[in-house]
């Protein structure tokens, strides 16, 4: 999986891709241990921040996605572009990769 740095100030996915902020790791264990940086993991949640307009269907029509902006997800571990905007860490994923919406 690529890291890439942007220097831009907005994003917009294409087809059935979803931008997604990705939420702060844990710091500690559920025990009280605090995690070195080399020890955490990566996180497996975020907030849609962006979403592309949809797959094309064999017709030609767009299907609509099924996320929408300021959703929290769960998405796949290993899946999509991890990508840096300014401080902020953000995943661009396909829609296909999002697990379950977080309620």
């Amino acid at each position: 999986m690529a890291a890439v740095s942007l220097s831009v100030s907005t994003v917009k996915p294409l087809g059935d891709r979803v931008f997604v902020k990705v939420s702060a790791s844990e710091e500690k264990t559920a025990g009280g241990i605090f995690l070195p940086d080399t020890a955490k993991e990566k996180p497996q949640v975020g907030e849609v921040a962006a979403v592309g307009p949809g797959r094309r269907n064999d017709d030609g029509s767009r299907q609509e996605m099924e996320v929408k902006i300021g959703d929290k997800v769960l998405y796949s571990k290993y899946a999509g572009t991890d990508i840096k905007l300014g401080t902020e860490e953000y995943v661009l994923l396909s829609e296909k990769d999002i697990l379950a919406i977080v309620v």
